[in-house]
């Protein structure tokens, strides 16, 4: 049986100070598995602004399984793994931040999980070693709510390292779609999944790029990537406050007919003024949120463009997608 081949997609923003210990860790995984497992290194480079991209060639040119892709400017991580799984050809795919919380060094264990027959062996963190209880709390709130918004089946308390069988890479390859959200991705498009518990460690040097901010934006690209029920919510609270609304009037009605005078309540209807508009504006800015995602999917721009890399002739015929 020939040997199975495995690409490790690392997408890298701004990098540099994680590079020297990444680089060595990788290298390690790589010669001591080398036997068993061929390993392509893919960097991703998300248009850093730092020595990140010369730190990669320079590996690079001593490591002959190191590949790169230097998109031409920052597109945001979601597009940078879409670009590298547009370009792996391998049996199979692990993706790894380049800030190692995620250790490399479990990749085999991974791997003997994918020869059982695996199609997805999605990490599933069991502690987070320097992450605040706020985000801790938040994250665990957002997937309980996900997955009561959805039917398709959410994996709890993963993030974006995993490994995919080709079966799942093809699969990918194919959603081409605007705004991405990988994990909604990876549970949409099925396939034998299996856990593997973890411990996440520390980022080894440097600062998150996310803020609360950007994960709130990522958080609400999950929800309208898997889900119309925001929208449900809507019209049921429209039509739950009209029916309300209806029935109050006809009361106002009849108290008038039978008492003659008006009912009084000016900070009551003013309440109901403001309620409602609060509704309609919340309802309105749902539909916002799947408009403009119409709206830019119908664009059909590219994802992305390729500055440089260098994978070869055959990925040059078109450099963005």
């Amino acid at each position: 049986m020939a040997k199975r081949s495995l690409t490790i997609l690392i997408p890298c923003y701004n990098e540099e100070e994680s590079t020297g210990p990444l680089f060595s860790r990788l290298a390690s995984l790589v010669e001591d598995n080398k036997e068993k497992i061929d390993y392509q290194l893919l960097f991703v480079d998300d248009g850093s602004s730092d020595n990140t991209r010369v730190l990669i060639k320079d590996f690079a040119c001593t490591h002959d399984y190191a590949k790169y892709i230097f998109l031409s400017r920052n597109f945001g991580k979601e597009k940078a793994m879409f670009a590298g799984i547009q370009h792996v050809t391998t049996d199979a795919l692990v993706i790894i931040d380049a800030d190692l919380q995620d250790p490399p060094e479990l990749i085999p264990q991974m791997v003997e999980l994918w020869k059982q027959g695996y199609d997805d062996v999605y990490a599933k963190r069991r502690s987070r070693s320097g992450e605040t209880w706020l985000k801790k709390f938040t994250s665990r709130t957002y997937y309980n709510l996900l997955q009561k918004l959805t039917d398709v089946p959410i994996q709890k308390d993963t993030g974006d390292f995993r490994l995919l069988d080709r079966k799942c890479i093809e699969a990918l390859q194919r959603l081409d779609e605007s705004e991405r959200n990988s994990k909604a991705l990876f549970s949409w498009i099925g396939f034998k999944k299996i856990e593997f518990l973890y411990d996440r460690d520390e980022r080894v040097a440097g600062k998150t790029k996310w803020n609360y901010g950007k994960l709130f934006g990522l958080a609400l690209d999950g929800i309208t990537t898997y889900t119309i029920a925001p929208l449900r919510v809507a019209t049921f609270f429209g039509g739950f406050v009209s029916i309300v609304s209806v029935f109050y009037a006809i009361y106002i009605f009849v108290h008038t007919l039978i008492t003659g005078i008006d009912v009084p309540g000016y900070a009551s209807t003013l309440f109901t003024i403001l309620f409602l508009g609060g509704i309609q504006l919340l309802s309105l800015g749902i539909i916002g949120e799947y408009l403009g995602r119409i709206f830019l999917q119908t664009k059909g721009r590219p994802n992305y463009f390729v500055q440089e890399d260098n994978l070869g002739s055959e990925f040059h015929e078109d450099d963005s997608m």
